[in-house]
């Protein structure tokens, strides 16, 4: 009955007909511009190492032009939290590969107390602007604090929008240079950093935050960290614009339906390669890689100008997992 409901529900989860994207390739300013219908949604942003440690998009904008994303470092808005300099945008990396820390690695760390990694971004392989879709195709190295080659990844983005939702697929695969080991590992692996007005309320905070999770098995609130799911909605307003901001794992991922790094300051993750910590121990995570082998991860984020509901979100789920 769930599926038939679904069915049903196809024209109101569609949310309006494409629009066009466009992506604009700006080298000397190290990014490729996304803009949906002419206006502006996101950013490839790859500056180089003394600035950020990996490649992000960043920032995010609703269908209503408003930030999802927060703005520290790079453009502090009022009242931000200012912590974890490197929750910036949205990326993907991992707390341990190879013994070497990808995830907290910024310039305020003291690069001496352990190793860190960085991903370097080398090159933009390929920019296609469309009328229903737009495609980028990325590649970088994940370099250890030693400097040796770990990782190299491909990645593709799909950008897509209609008035009223914004969507961006992220494929990546990383291919071993090295004989490759996943720790499992609490700080992981796709995530965002929200805007203050989307993270969960608190009576000692001095501004109005509106957010909260909700996960595919019924879990909400700052309940939801740690759970299993295959995808999670985040419900907020900003500047008087209902929004939903979702997440999706996908079937074919490792260590699917992914445990959730989902806190109510901001931070919005899913982690297929952290169990541990998530099961108290009960589980395991690992991911281990010979040289030359792959591992493809498939992520999907939405951010929609209404609150979705269970049925909707159920849709989308099933059409990103055709992907």
């Amino acid at each position: 009955m769930k599926k038939l409901t679904c069915l049903i529900l196809l024209p109101i989860c569609c949310l309006g007909q494409a629009l066009p994207i466009q992506l604009k390739n700006i080298p000397d300013q190290k990014k490729v511009e996304v803009l949906v219908n002419g206006e502006t949604f996101t950013s490839y942003f790859y500056p180089s190492e003394d600035v950020l440690k990996k490649p992000v998009l960043y920032p995010i904008l609703s269908p209503q032009g408003n930030f999802v994303t927060r703005g520290w470092p790079f453009d502090p808005r009022e009242g931000e939290r200012q912590d974890h300099p490197h929750h910036v945008g949205i990326w993907l990396n991992n707390g341990d590969v190879n013994g070497n820390d990808f995830w907290n690695n910024s310039n305020d760390v003291d690069q001496s107390q352990k190793p860190y990694g960085t991903i370097v971004h080398t090159g933009v392989k390929n920019v296609k602007s469309g009328k229903k879709s737009g495609e980028l195709l990325v590649t970088a190295d994940w370099k250890g604090s030693d400097n040796q080659l770990l990782l190299k990844e491909e990645t593709r983005y799909i950008f897509s929008g209609t008035p009223t939702v914004r969507i961006i697929d992220r494929i990546t695969t990383l291919r071993a240079q090295v004989p490759v080991l996943f720790a499992d590992n609490k700080e992981g692996m796709f995530a965002i950093r929200l805007a203050k007005e989307l993270e969960h309320p608190d009576s000692k905070m001095t501004y109005v935050a509106t957010g909260n999770y909700f996960n595919d098995t019924g879990i909400s609130g700052s309940e939801v960290w740690s759970k299993r799911s295959g995808w999670m909605n985040l419900t907020g307003t900003i500047e008087k614009e209902k929004i939903s901001l979702a997440m999706f794992d996908h079937p074919e991922n490792h260590n699917y339906p992914a445990n959730w790094h989902a806190r109510g300051y901001g931070l919005y993750a899913v982690n297929n390669i952290g169990s541990d910590v998530f099961s108290k121990g009960k589980e395991s995570s690992d991911l281990e890689l010979y040289e030359g082998q792959k591992v493809t991860f498939k992520y999907r984020v939405l951010i929609a100008s209404k609150h979705l509901s269970e049925d909707e979100m159920i849709l989308f789920a099933e059409q990103f997992a055709k992907r």
